[in-house]
């Protein structure tokens, strides 16, 4: 019999998209508290990708460290999954993605990287994270949308606005008030950024569920 699987997303993959991927049970944002019931109904392996952050307590150490006693694999990447992953894979969990490991190779240390602001009823992501910020800049450098100051200048502006309140958008406008780009490159930087956004959580997301897949396939 087939390992059970329980993944926990929403914000960086949609549940419609990952079912294309792997059937699994598919649940919100984790949230602290939730682990155990799932270990208890006997699944075997746990995805988290997704996660609450700041506004309700976020799923602790000690109940992952529970669920690896318990004989669980536990994988993470994308969100929430790669910084604990980070943090918790000398004891067991799985890491997977490049967010997962600029967390573990302190390329990036702080958690609002991650973080967005979400639709309440569909985890739908209403803000564009850091990682994809950053990604995405680059990108655009190396395109040669922006020069090497520009990038650095709207990644600093990115870095230094409130995590909801990020957005290509408002970036580039905000770049463009500071003189951090000229008014007229606004429009083509907006429409690279828009329509070559870098979803590097989106494709972190993808290697999680690759990887339960793969574990259930082995068990």
């Amino acid at each position: 019999m087939k390992a059970r699987a329980v993944i926990f997303t929403g914000n960086s993959i949609s549940h419609e998209d990952a079912r294309k991927i792997l059937r699994a049970n598919y649940q919100p944002p984790v949230r602290r508290f939730q682990l155990e019931k799932f270990v208890q109904q006997g699944y075997r392996v746990i995805g988290i990708i997704d996660g609450i952050f700041f506004d309700r307590a976020a799923v602790g150490h000690r109940e992952i460290l529970s669920a690896l006693d318990a004989g669980v694999k536990v994988v993470g990447g994308a969100s929430m999954g790669a910084l604990r992953a980070s943090e918790l894979d000398t004891h067991g969990m799985i890491g997977a993605g490049r967010v997962y490991e600029w967390y573990r190779d302190g390329v990036i240390e702080s958690d609002d990287e991650v973080a967005v602001s979400t639709n309440p009823d569909t985890f739908e992501p209403i803000s564009v994270p850091l990682v994809n910020i950053r990604e995405t800049l680059k990108a655009a450098f190396i395109s040669g949308f922006v020069s090497e100051e520009e990038y650095k200048g709207l990644l600093k502006l990115a870095i230094d606005t409130y995590y909801p309140d990020r957005s290509y958008l408002g970036l580039v406008k905000e770049g463009a008030k500071k003189g951090l780009i000229p008014e007229e490159k606004k429009k083509a930087i907006l429409d690279f950024c828009t329509g070559s956004q870098v979803d590097i959580k989106r494709e972190d997301a993808i290697l999680v569920l690759k990887t339960v897949k793969k574990l259930i396939e082995e068990a």
